[in-house]
C-alpha cells in the first residue's frame, strides 16, 4: 500500500516563491501559495498514484527539546522572540490556514504533533508504515515517498524498506528520486543513516547547526567510509593510537566535543511523535463538498480546486 508524506510548509514555501502573486483571490488577497501547493498535489496524486497521503504538518517549528540541545538551533529564524514566532512573508502567513481549510474539505490528512516539527511526523509515520508492512501476515509490501525540499530527510532513505525521498532541486514536476544510490552518488555515503551522520559532522547554516570546523562534506564522507559510523569516528578521536585521523582532524573532533555529544539529538528526526488517530486514505471525493465550494468561491481557486478533484476521481492505484 503505498503512502505519500507532505512536507507541507516546505512545499508551500515553494509555491509561494514560485508561483506568481498576482494569482488573487476575488478581494484581492494573494493566493498563490495554496494554489500552487494544490496544483502540486493534483500533478503527484496523477503522476504517482498514492493510495494514501498525509500533509505533514509544523505543529512547532522550533522544538524545545532542540533547542534545549543547541540554542542556535533555527535562531536566526526567530521573528518574535517573545511568543517563539517564524519569520514567515506577509503575504504567505495568511494563506496558511486557507491551505489547512481546504485541505480538510477535500479529505487530505493533515496531520501534526505538538512540540514537533513536520520533519517528525514524517520519521514517524515513516517508521510505522515499515514495522506495519514487516509484520502484519500477508500485507503488501510498503512505498514510502516522502516529498520534501528540505535535504535532512535524506535519512529516511531506505532502499529495503521502500522509503525514498522525492526531491523538488529542479522543481515538484521534474524532482530528483533519492534512494541509496543516489545517496551515493551525490554524498558518498550508502544509508539514509550515514547520511545524518555526515549531516552532523558537516552542519547546515540554514538550521543554525555549527557542524564540526574544517570537516565538510567529503571528509565527513571520507571518515565515515573508513570508521562507519559517527560513533566509530568518535572512538578513533579518542583512541590517540589510530592513525587515520590526521592531527588537525583530531583537534577539530575534540574541539567540537559539546556539538558531538547533542547534535545528533537535533539532527536525526523523531520516530515517535505522539499523533492523532486519522484516516490516510485519499478519498475519491471530497470530504465535504459543500465547505469546499464556499472556500473556492471565497478564494478564487476554481481551476486548482477542479486539478485536485479530478486527480481524485481518475485515480488508479499503480501496480
Amino acid at each position: 500500500m503505498s503512502l505519500m508524506l507532505l512536507d507541507t510548509a516546505s512545499l508551500y514555501f515553494r509555491a509561494f516563491f514560485g508561483v506568481p502573486d498576482s494569482l488573487r483571490s476575488p478581494e484581492g488577497e494573494p493566493v498563490n501559495a495554496v494554489r500552487g501547493l494544490l496544483d502540486t498535489i493534483a500533478w503527484l496524486i496523477t503522476e504517482h498514484r498514492p493510495e494514501r497521503m498525509v500533509a505533514c504538518w509544523d505543529d512547532d517549528w522550533r522544538p524545545a527539546f532542540r533547542v534545549e540541545a543547541i540554542p542556535s538551533y533555527k535562531a536566526h529564524r526567530v521573528a518574535d522572540e517573545a511568543v517563539g514566532s517564524e519569520v514567515v512573508p506577509e503575504a504567505l502567513a495568511p494563506q496558511v490556514p486557507v491551505i489547512a481549510e481546504v485541505l480538510a474539505a477535500l479529505g487530505i490528512a493533515r496531520v501534526g504533533a505538538p512540540g514537533y516539527e513536520a520533519d517528525d511526523v514524517i520519521g514517524t509515520l515513516t517508521d510505522r508504515e515499515v514495522h506495519r508492512a514487516r509484520t502484519t501476515p500477508g500485507s503488501s509490501p510498503s512505498r514510502v515517498d516522502i516529498v520534501t525540499g528540505d535535504r535532512d530527510l535524506f535519512q529516511l532513505v531506505d532502499d529495503d524498506a521502500g522509503v525514498r525521498v522525492l526531491y523538488p532541486a529542479r522543481g515538484v514536476r521534474d524532482p530528483d528520486a533519492v534512494d541509496q544510490a543516489k545517496l551515493a552518488e551525490k554524498y558518498g555515503v550508502p544509508t539514509g543513516q550515514a547520511y545524518a551522520d555526515l549531516a552532523t559532522l558537516r552542519g547546515d547554516p540554514s538550521d543554525g547547526l555549527p557542524g564540526v570546523a574544517g570537516i565538510g562534506e567529503k571528509t565527513a564522507a571520507k571518515l565515515l567510509s573508513r570508521y562507519g559510523d559517527l560513533s566509530g569516528i568518535l572512538r578513533a578521536r579518542d583512541d590517540e593510537s589510530d592513525k587515520g585521523l590526521t592531527a588537525t582532524q583530531r583537534r577539530r573532533l575534540v574541539e567540537a566535543a559539546d556539538y558531538l555529544a547533542v547534535a545528533p539529538t537535533v539532527v536525526r528526526v523523531a520516530r515517535d511523535a505522539p499523533l492523532p488517530v486519522f484516516d490516510d486514505a485519499l478519498p475519491a471525493a471530497p470530504a465535504d463538498d459543500g465547505r469546499l465550494q464556499s472556500l473556492t468561491e471565497r478564494w478564487g481557486l476554481r481551476s486548482s480546486v477542479n486539478r485536485v478533484r479530478e486527480a481524485l476521481a481518475g485515480r488508479v492505484p499503480a501496480t
